[in-house]
């Protein structure tokens, strides 16, 4: 018999909610949140088990203790609903959801598969978020005096004291503070980046991804850690959408009349703008590589390719899009090849006369 549960989930509790193939509700509890807890529960649930969750802080932990418990786990991401709210609502609202087939926005989850790497991207990504904000907060201390012409020379130790000279007692004393706070997270922040280079070289697939134009290690091991397995993804377009490069159009009356009086559709689609349920570090890694495209690989097909589309009097923000998207294209379709960047394949054939 088949059981559909639906878990809310809390630091200190889960609320499990028990249904049964024809949406009975059979049964609620209110269990602790530690392992052995749950994983007894779960066992003690008779039938063939389906788990829904919630996207969140335990959810990769839930996923990988109740996995080997049941038939079936899905995690889906978190939506907002109108009206009353609850643990016991949300519950039973995950379990209806499961038991109807009503999962639209699942998470994917790849519990043990490039481990490590995701580590080191994840550990490289919050320092490199640290390292940003504390130089602008250093930053803010001299343009609130306002002096001007700061570069990054606020930033390195040789130069610090000839800046601090410049700001009054009670403000150079936070300054201090605050490049300390700066040193500090420079060095954990050089290690970082030295684990995920250690571990994006064992990595295979980060060293075939990196040979396409404008990715490089680091962006490529970025794209690994979060996509973990191209098959995700049928085609190109729904790898855009994901990466948040998809093109959102809206339209209403399609089908106008011409001259002759026959139906015939509008020419002209009504756009707005990218997709906005994307995934942000994507989205920024293809954007990155269109720009180090344009900027410094004036020889690469690509760069090429932008001008001609810059000469062709293309606004300059959707031509980046267009490469962005073609390197995008290129990593999932290397990928799933296993095969270096052509640049060949990325150029348009001709049409045939």
């Amino acid at each position: 018999m088949d059981r559909y549960i639906g878990v809310d989930v809390h630091t200190q509790t889960c609320t499990f909610a028990v249904m049964g193939p024809t949406g009975r509700r059979l049964r609620e509890q209110v269990v602790e949140t530690n392992g052995k807890v749950l994983v007894e529960f779960i066992k003690g649930i008779a039938g063939t088990k389906h788990v829904c969750l919630e996207e969140g802080t335990h959810s990769e932990w839930l996923y990988e203790l109740f996995k080997p418990q049941v038939q079936e786990i899905v995690v889906v991401q978190p939506r907002e609903s109108a009206g009353q709210k609850n643990d016991s609502i949300d519950a039973w609202a995950l379990a209806e959801q499961i038991r109807q087939g009503r999962i639209s926005r699942p998470v994917f989850k790849a519990p043990g598969i490039y481990s490590e790497l995701r580590a080191a991207v994840r550990a490289h990504q919050a320092l490199v978020s640290d390292s940003v904000r504390a130089k602008n907060r250093l930053k803010a201390i001299y343009r609130s005096r306002g002096l001007s012409g700061l570069g990054t020379e606020v930033y390195k130790p040789d130069q610090r004291e000839t800046w601090l000279k410049k700001l009054p007692s009670h403000r150079r004393k936070l300054a201090e503070i605050l490049s300390n706070e700066l040193d500090v997270v420079t060095e954990v922040r050089e290690s970082a980046e030295q684990w995920l280079q250690e571990e994006a070289a064992r990595c295979a697939i980060v060293k075939l991804l990196a040979t396409a134009p404008g990715i490089g290690t680091t962006r490529a091991a970025q794209i690994v850690a979060i996509v973990v397995c191209p098959t995700r993804f049928r085609t190109r377009q729904q790898f855009w959408s994901y990466c948040g490069l998809g093109i959102v159009t809206r339209s209403s009356s399609d089908w106008v009349r011409d001259r002759d009086g026959t139906w015939v559709r509008r020419e002209t689609a009504q756009t707005r703008g990218l997709n906005r349920n994307r995934q942000p570090t994507l989205k920024a890694v293809f954007k990155g590589a269109a720009l180090n495209v344009i900027q410094s690989s004036p020889k690469q097909p690509l760069h090429q390719d932008y001008q001609r589309m810059i000469s062709a009097g293309k606004n300059p923000s959707l031509a980046r899009l267009t490469i962005a998207r073609k390197i995008a294209a290129a990593v999932l379709a290397m990928w799933k090849t296993k095969e270096e960047y052509d640049p060949a394949k990325s150029q348009p054939k001709p049409h045939a006369a």
